[in-house]
């Protein structure tokens, strides 16, 4: 595929030829036509000339003093000639200058009629200018037309110079317009390029992030490109803790198992204990494994609508919690969204609703709001809460799903990594009159 540099170095190429061919022929016509309507004054000029020198005797016979005619058709070799046709519709008159010079067809014009245009005449271009007009004569009107001639060889000639000139200027305006093109595009790419160098620095090892300082336009890309990186390598430190972390959970439950293998004691504790240490060790898996596996914010995350969401997965708890038919109310907004991946929204709701559906009496209130620059979603239930003690421990980074407080560990433990990842806050409060509390807080999305 053809490089960027080369496709807009390209396209302007081909704007700028097609605009200095446009107005190469714009200014060609108006020079073209200029120099015609000159040739069209000149010889009516002259024409008005020959007119104010001819007379018509009383006898009905055109004079025309030599002596008074302009030197131009005085003399034999002028390009110009000129020769009036008379009432006999033949030439009454000609000038010197015409003596061996092609005549075109003869007629006569009406009276008041004028005629310009270009003929050919013995296979050679001239300009040839009529007027009819009714000379007042005692014995009446005399119809007279009036005709200048003038071959074109220097209004070509005066066209083909102006042409060459033409040209020749903007040939070298085109040449120097294309090579300060090329030194402006190489100037404004100049960015780009420095991206692509920084890149394949991150690509070898060199550099983390991109680094350096660019337009503004540049800027939002470079931006969005290293949140990309710093997410990524977020990501893969998740990776990397969720495995060490269960490698360390794991290794007290294998400790127990091989100790409870080897010993010699009643066989219904062993197999009691095996079983309890396999379930420590499933609970321990699914939850290393989840949190390894949260996304994370991202530049390019969509938004999720809240409403939807809440009302999807209380649809579906309530159906595994069919017994209990508690009340529940709902107060979102329909425009409430979240920039977050859509599968960490659920696994973070479903633990709440999920741990509200289980520890409830009756009741269970479901919230969010907009406050300043976060989104406040609250889960509340009438169940027994928990107490102070153990929700802090809860709270305590670092504390491990095998861990946790029985009832409110894992699902809890959860939904706080998830919350660390996208930078907002949890806290876990009992009710005054009962119940638990759980209240995020979300950073909102800048559209809002």
């Amino acid at each position: 595929m053809m490089s960027l540099n080369r496709r807009i170095l390209f396209s302007a190429t081909l704007v700028l030829l097609v605009f200095i061919m446009g107005i190469a022929l714009t200014l060609d016509r108006a020079f073209y036509d200029s120099a015609r309507l000159g040739v069209k004054d000149r010889l009516f000029a002259k024409l008005l000339m020959l007119m104010g020198d001819a007379e018509v005797e009383d006898s009905g016979e055109l004079d025309v003093p030599t002596n008074l005619l302009d030197a131009e058709l005085g003399h034999v070799n002028s390009d110009t000639y000129a020769y009036i046709v008379g009432p006999t519709n033949t030439i009454s008159w000609r000038s010197n200058s015409s003596l061996n010079k092609p005549i075109p067809t003869i007629s006569l014009l009406e009276k008041g009629k004028k005629e310009f245009s270009q003929i050919t005449l013995n296979d050679e271009p001239y300009f040839i200018y009529r007027y009819g007009v009714a000379w007042k004569t005692p014995a009446g009107d005399y119809p007279l037309t009036f005709i200048v001639i003038t071959d074109s060889v220097l209004f070509e000639a005066q066209v083909e110079r102006y042409r060459e000139d033409l040209w020749g200027w903007l040939s070298i305006m085109a040449i120097f317009l294309l090579a300060t093109q090329m030194l402006v595009l190489h100037w404004g790419l100049q960015p780009l390029r420095k991206v692509s160098t920084e890149l394949a620095a991150i690509e070898s090892g060199q550099q983390e992030k991109l680094k350096g300082n660019y337009p503004r336009e540049i800027q939002v890309l470079t931006d969005s490109i290293n949140s990309l990186i710093n997410h990524e390598h977020k990501q893969q430190k998740r990776y990397r803790n969720g495995l060490a972390d269960l490698a360390h959970s794991l290794k007290t439950p294998l400790a127990v198992l091989q100790g409870t293998i080897q010993s010699e004691g009643d066989e219904t504790i062993r197999q009691k204990t095996i079983q309890e240490q396999i379930d420590r060790m499933d609970n321990t898996i699914q939850y290393q494994l989840r949190r390894a596996a949260t996304a994370g914010s991202s530049p390019g995350m969509g938004l999720i609508m809240l409403r939807p969401m809440v009302d999807r997965i209380v649809n579906t708890v309530t159906k595994a919690y069919r017994d209990k038919n508690p009340c529940i109310i709902i107060e979102i907004d329909e425009s409430i969204s979240l920039q977050i991946d859509e599968g960490d929204l659920m696994e973070l709701l479903g633990n709440l609703i999920d741990n509200a559906f289980k520890w409830c009496r009756q009741n269970i209130c479901l919230s969010a709001s907009y406050q300043e620059n976060q989104v406040i979603i609250q889960v509340k239930d009438d169940g027994p809460g928990i107490r102070s003690p153990e929700i802090t421990r809860i709270l305590e980074r670092g504390v491990r799903a095998d861990q946790s407080t029985p009832g409110h560990g894992i699902g809890l433990a959860i939904v706080r990594d998830i919350i660390q990842v996208y930078g907002g806050e949890l806290s876990i409060e009992n009710n005054s009159t009962g119940g638990l509390c759980v209240v995020l807080r979300l950073k909102k999305n800048k559209q809002h």
